[in-house]
């Protein structure tokens, strides 16, 4: 199987309880993962968009990124340590679920919320719950374990309709009303007092 099939007619889609176990399918390999979602997003455009098995591909990542052309050292991050943080991390180091968080602001009853010593922005411990839950009931997984995945990457972003992608995707119609709903959530937590971590 090509990795372009490993993502787009994989056998079967992997929730996150099977992600989050002992036993974890998933490598811990670079390669590219593919985020398919069985009740998208409110107001997220779905034409265009491949599905299968009864879901909707939305969004696609990589681990590592490529090597820094400065000199320091690559990631030592893979795929299976990303996409498990994806499905228990928080907004602050998943750009995944600050997407999603800002999508479903709403419908969860949550707000992005400035964290900590005031730097970081998360959804506070209440609402990445929230979301952690929402996400093991509607996102599911696929992955193609690849030596450069940025590459791939690259070319599946340029080729598909992927609207919860920001990077590289400008030419996504839901590229600008996307920056403008998590700017809009960026700005709201600014003007909130800090909560604590």
């Amino acid at each position: 199987m090509t990795p372009e099939d490993a993502l787009l007619r994989p056998d079967r889609l992997y929730g996150a309880e099977e992600i989050r176990a002992r036993d974890c399918p998933m490598p811990a390999a670079a390669g590219v993962y593919a985020w398919y979602f069985t009740s998208p997003p409110p107001g997220v455009p779905l034409d265009g968009c491949h599905e299968w098995h009864g879901a909707v591909l939305l969004y696609v990542g990589i681990s590592p990124k490529a090597p820094p052309t400065n000199g320091r050292a690559p990631s030592r991050q893979t795929i299976r340590s990303r996409v498990r943080y994806h499905y228990r991390g928080n907004a602050e180091g998943s750009t995944l679920r600050l997407t999603l968080g800002c999508l479903l602001a709403d419908e969860l009853g949550i707000g992005l919320r400035r964290v900590g010593s005031g730097k970081r922005m998360t959804f506070g411990h209440e609402g990445e719950a929230r979301l952690t839950d929402w996400m093991a009931r509607h996102a599911y997984v696929v992955w193609a374990a690849v030596a450069s995945p940025w590459t791939l990457e690259a070319e599946l972003i340029r080729s598909l309709v992927l609207p919860l992608n920001l990077d590289q995707n400008r030419h996504s119609r839901f590229h600008q009303r996307l920056s403008e709903i998590r700017t809009g959530q960026r700005t709201l937590a600014r003007s909130l007092p800090v909560e604590g971590g």
